[in-house]
């Protein structure tokens, strides 16, 4: 039987070698991150200048805006290049981007995950037809974010005459993961974590690529003390078990059952909504759900849906999802989005894509940066800022209807909102939709191509893809088109012949 043993932090970190591919898994807010591993890598470069030159490989974001998760390979001569899938937790890392201090590469965060499992499998990377069209396909960008960022990533190749993209297998030196507990010979069990994500998938592909699999854990046990259904990773993975005692659900999270699904908390959070632009864009977007749909939200505004959802008590008249693996019970938003209060069922990250891949979801509630002229959305480059898209182009691309939530303009905006209609006193200095989009994360030709139903909801205006552009088809109550709308974009959308008002109500204060 493999020998795995158990160590400190610091010995454990001693494995990884100079220019060595690190395979880390995590979200917002702490989540399955090994926040004692990262610290104590951190801690060695600090202190001896290794290891250096590393390839950091992560599919959704890690960190706190701070010191922690990718904050702590965020230092020159430390990291040489990051594929990451989200980045805005790691500021720092962020601005090593623009300065071409590191390789700055993205590509979607569920690719990442099932990219990692066909390395564990051994087959010549992933082929898929997400990203088609967008920044990672190498007609545009090929998911370079920066000059220092050469490489090819992906391929366009075809099969039986339809163009799918080819994204390169990484091997995988080291993985830095989390569980919740391990026994005597490194069986892995995940029962106390609030989502799977990829950490099996990440395990095997260092593993078969002849490197070292890290986990950090809360507890050791006994040998044959853990459940088979409970052991996620087997020990034959593992070559490494670092006990951390204050271990946490997150970095504001001590321990919730209610959080890992291991039973059900009944002292849920009292929503409270008050009349905003966000909460105006969440109840118009609400009005697109169908009952019985399979339905996922992203980040920002779009969780407001699924707060008035959870509010209104029918929850159940849907099947939430979110790209972590998660389904059901009430999301959490903010730092802690990824998280879900009383979840009714957890798969792996990289299952999950595969559900969005082949079309399951009906609907998705998505926000966007930019809008132009052709239907396509910004989220992943803003303000020249790299932010990545997470799951999000996975998600956009596949789901059967999109629909697009976010303020029609940003930076200083005044509105009044009340008794059934909205006063635009001031726009804002920023037009979010204008001719080009700085960098196409969701692509609207794609869109057509396939026949999603595609509507952008703001506070004063909702538009629809559609053959022959952007249309312009609801006006918020105490709009003016050309003043408020028209004179406040930079393309001139298709306008309705029979345009609608809003619903008044959406203007109200809201009772449930």
């Amino acid at each position: 039987m493999k020998n795995v043993k158990f160590m400190s932090a610091s010995e454990a970190v001693a494995m990884i070698d100079d220019e060595a591919v690190i395979g880390l898994v995590g979200g917002g807010g702490g989540l399955v991150e090994a926040s004692k591993l990262h610290e104590a890598v951190e801690q060695r470069f600090l202190e001896s200048g290794h290891p250096k030159s590393l390839t950091c490989i992560h599919s959704l974001g890690i960190g706190d805006r701070q010191r922690r998760g990718m904050n702590r390979f965020a230092h020159l001569g430390m990291t040489r290049r990051v594929i990451g899938g989200h980045w805005i937790w790691s500021p720092r890392m962020q601005q090593m981007a623009r300065d071409n201090e590191i390789e700055a590469y993205v590509l979607p965060g569920g690719v990442i995950m099932q990219l990692m499992r066909e390395v564990a499998a051994g087959r010549p990377g992933l082929i898929t037809h997400v990203g088609l069209g967008t920044f990672v396909d190498p007609r545009h960008d090929g998911g370079r974010l920066n000059e220092a960022a050469k490489e090819d990533l992906t391929e366009l190749i075809k099969i039986d005459g339809k163009e799918y993209l080819r994204y390169l297998p990484i091997p995988v030196s080291v993985a830095l993961l989390r569980g919740s507990y391990a026994d005597e010979d490194g069986n892995i069990s995940l029962e106390e974590e609030p989502a799977n994500l990829d950490i099996y998938a990440m395990a095997a592909a260092a593993h078969n690529s002849g490197g070292k699999v890290i986990f950090q854990v809360k507890g050791r046990v006994p040998r044959n003390t853990l459940k088979a259904r409970e052991v996620r990773v087997p020990g034959a993975l593992v070559d490494a078990v670092v006990v951390d005692a204050s271990q946490r659900q997150g970095y504001n999270l001590t321990y919730d059952p209610g959080l890992s699904g291991e039973s059900y908390s009944s002292n849920l959070e009292k929503q409270k909504f008050s009349l905003s632009p966000r909460l105006v864009i969440a109840r118009r977007a609400q009005k697109e759900l169908l009952v019985g749909s399979v339905i996922n939200f992203g980040f920002g505004i779009p969780d407001q849906v699924a707060k008035l959802i959870s509010h209104e008590g029918s929850s159940e008249k849907y099947f939430q999802t979110i790209e972590h693996g998660t389904y059901g019970g009430q999301l959490m938003d903010g730092d802690l989005f990824g998280y879900a209060m009383n979840p009714t069922c957890m798969i792996d990250g990289p299952s999950q894509f595969d559900f969005y891949s082949g079309g399951g979801l009906d609907t998705a509630f998505l926000g966007f940066g930019e809008l132009d002229q052709n239907g396509n959305v910004n989220v992943s480059k803003l303000a020249g800022n790299t932010v990545g898209p997470g799951g999000f182009i996975d998600i956009a691309q596949n789901a059967r209807t999109v629909v697009f939530c976010g303020t029609f303009d940003t930076g200083g905006t005044v509105l009044e909102i009340g008794e059934g209609k909205l006063s635009i006193k001031s726009p804002g200095r920023i037009t979010k939709l204008i001719n080009d989009v700085a960098q196409i994360t969701f692509s609207g030709a794609q869109a057509l191509a396939h026949g999603q139903r595609v509507i952008y909801v703001t506070e004063r205006a909702v538009f629809v893809l559609t053959e022959l552009g952007v249309e312009l088809i609801e006006i918020a109550p105490g709009v003016d088109v050309r003043n408020d709308i028209l004179s406040c974009m930079d393309f001139v959308p298709i306008i309705s012949t029979d345009i609608a008002l809003m619903d008044a109500n959406l203007f109200r204060e809201y009772e449930a």
